[in-house]
């Protein structure tokens, strides 16, 4: 037996429908042909997607790795193994992403385990593409407790085929709850020897994708866990008590699942608000000062903190590298950009004239708790109970 879906509370189901308008408001302002600004803004998305789940693993990388591995933009040292594990990431999502499209896909092992492969293949000792040999145990390390012990593995065998017919059987419950129970269900049945926590995050984007009502890009909250892995952990915690107990209430987790869904869609929105008025502003100065039209996804690059390459601006716009380099130098020239660096190790950053365009678009309004909580101050980050 896994965890099943709970009958959701009235308030439950009337955040449920308010995360509904929400994805709807965003799949109107996000769709394919309304705005040009839409790839910068999911291609931004997508590398927070891997930044947040990765860095609370403790994958030692900025946003600009995550942003590079989206670009395909290899480091100097290509084979560093945090950078293997963004790519390995990637790899999985574009997957996941092409999947989402085939109508007549259905779940099973194969996909799971193919999943994990792709997102652990940099460490073979990890077992990428196999389930766990034997027992697992998730040990606090500064106390030295073991504060969970996952399922005997002889139970794997029959856990992992209920939890995959219980993502292809219909039922009642909203994608949004029937997504936060994969999660959960994956998490503490905790089948690989590691990689778990990132394939749950995974899968929850997985089953909110095949709905179709938004881009993987923008539907996974994986994001809002990064920003917030202290609450996730936590809520984790109480809801598994040590062991493997599907008996258990999971109505903590889908709270904290319905909340983060929330709160990430609100923050998609403002972000769709300031991009819109940035792009707006870049057009104007662009044609003001003669500066051809494609160099505004530089400029917004630039303008949001991102370094800005030959490589990668030639890629995006399907330019000579002479021609990159002519724009490059004309927006240098124009007070946009800064060159740092020489030769092939050059970047560009913002200056402080576009960095004071983005201020200026900046949407500065807290986002109201769905549940009507006063929610506690972030701790101090601390040990995780239940890490990868």
């Amino acid at each position: 037996m896994i965890f099943q879906c709970p009958e959701l509370p009235g308030n439950y189901l009337q955040v449920v429908e308010n995360v509904d308008d929400l994805r709807k408001r965003l799949r109107l302002v996000t769709s394919d042909s309304l705005h040009r600004w839409r790839g910068f803004l999911a291609r931004m998305s997508y590398a927070r997607v891997i930044h947040g789940s990765n860095t609370m693993e403790g994958i030692n990388a900025t946003l600009d790795d995550a942003v590079a591995a989206v670009d395909h933009d290899p480091p100097a040292d290509p084979s560093n193994e945090n950078w293997q594990a963004l790519i390995g990431h990637r790899d999985a999502m574009d997957y996941i992403i092409q999947l989402s499209r085939e109508p007549a896909f259905t779940y099973n092992e194969g996909t799971l385990l193919g999943l994990h492969f792709m997102m652990m293949k940099y460490d073979l000792s990890r077992n990428p593409g196999r389930y766990r040999p034997g027992a697992i145990h998730v040990t606090n390390t500064q106390t030295g407790r073991v504060v969970y012990e996952g399922p005997d593995v002889d139970l794997l065998p029959k856990l992992m085929p209920e939890l995959i017919d219980s993502l292809n059987q219909p039922n009642k419950h909203h994608v949004i709850v029937r997504a936060a129970m994969a999660h959960l269900n994956l998490t503490l049945i905790h089948p690989f020897k590691d990689g778990n926590g990132r394939m749950a995050r995974a899968l929850q984007t997985f089953v909110l994708a095949r709905e179709g009502i938004l881009d993987p890009r923008f539907s996974s909250i994986e994001e809002y866990v990064g920003r917030n892995f202290l609450a996730y952990y936590d809520v984790l915690t109480e809801v598994a008590q040590g062991s493997w107990h599907p008996e258990n209430d999971s109505l903590p987790w889908i709270k904290f699942c319905l909340r983060a869904h929330y709160f990430q869609a609100q923050t998609l929105i403002r972000r769709v608000q300031e991009t819109g008025a940035l792009w707006s502003r870049l057009e104007d100065e662009t044609r003001n000062r003669r500066v051809p039209e494609r160099t505004i996804s530089a400029l917004m690059n630039a303008a949001t903190g991102r370094k800005v390459r030959n490589f990668v601006y030639r890629k995006e716009q399907d330019i000579s590298a002479q021609v990159a380099k002519k724009d490059l130098k004309q927006l240098v020239d124009h007070g946009f950009l800064i060159p740092k660096g020489e030769r092939r190790g050059r970047t560009y950053e913002g200056s402080p004239l576009l960095k004071e365009l983005w201020r200026a678009c900046r949407v500065d309004k807290p986002i109201d708790d769905p549940f009507g909580e006063k929610l506690p101050p972030k701790p101090m980050p601390r040990q995780m109970a239940l890490p990868d």
